[in-house]
């Protein structure tokens, strides 16, 4: 129970990553309240959750929405002691094909609906809490297909050390935790064609395997805990070497 007494929210929390750190967490006794686009995905996500956990429907493109994110979480939760951004997007299209539409939908969820979220939730902010940046290790590596995507979440690693230098007197800690290739929903949302997918994993991943949702929780509740106390502004690439190797 290493989040006793805590209260956390996790935006993009009804499936994936986000799901499985929510559990995480809840299961560590922390008051989970996540966020999500879509009312009745997050209704099961929070049964699957169990206890002392609830949901807000938000999208984090939307300013205005963001702010009744945290008005919802003010009631809900009063203060925020851990605060994970995992809300995003991924689609797969050459510079060629890539539209202004899909250039802006990319960047308005992944980086300005992070930068957004720490802004408005600083009020919230306890002393010494911990937020989390959800980025990707396709921020560190070229994709092809993915270089609006890999620019989104490269910028996420740069707005960690940024709000962790103007947090210090805060006393707020900003990491990075960035997967590689795992098995969440994102990859029949982008399209990915199982072949490709399966040679992909075994050419460029060392480990020849996806993650799973569950060993990057694990990873997420560190940085949520004070096992992770000397962190500060870091990244936690969980990719089965993949950007590493």
């Amino acid at each position: 129970m290493r989040l006793k007494g805590k209260k956390a929210l996790i935006t993009g929390g009804s499936s994936g990553i986000g799901l499985a750190t929510a559990s995480a967490f809840n299961k560590e006794g922390a008051k989970v309240l996540i966020s999500g686009r879509n009312k009745l995905s997050l209704e099961k996500a929070c049964k699957k959750i169990g206890d002392d956990s609830s949901f807000v429907v938000a999208d984090v493109s939307n300013v205005l929405q963001i702010n009744s994110l945290f008005s919802e979480a003010a009631k809900y939760l009063a203060q925020i002691d851990v605060l994970v951004v995992n809300a995003g997007v991924a689609k797969v299209a050459s510079v060629e094909e890539t539209s202004e539409a899909i250039f802006d939908e990319i960047v308005n969820i992944n980086l300005k609906g992070t930068y957004f979220t720490v802004q408005k939730a600083i009020p919230l902010l306890s002393k010494g809490a911990s937020v989390i940046l959800v980025s990707s290790a396709l921020g560190n590596v070229g994709a092809n297909g993915l270089s609006v995507y890999g620019a989104t979440k490269a910028g996420i690693r740069s707005l960690s050390r940024s709000f962790s230098s103007e947090f210090l007197e805060k006393e707020i800690r900003v990491n990075t935790l960035s997967p590689g290739p795992t098995e969440t929903p994102i990859f029949e949302r982008m399209g990915s064609d199982p072949e490709q997918l399966s040679r992909h994993i075994k050419e460029d991943i060392p480990v020849q395997r996806m993650g799973t949702p569950k060993e990057i929780a694990r990873a997420a509740v560190f940085l949520a805990t004070s096992d992770s106390s000397y962190m500060l502004g870091a990244e936690l690439v969980v990719d089965g070497g993949h950007s590493q190797i």
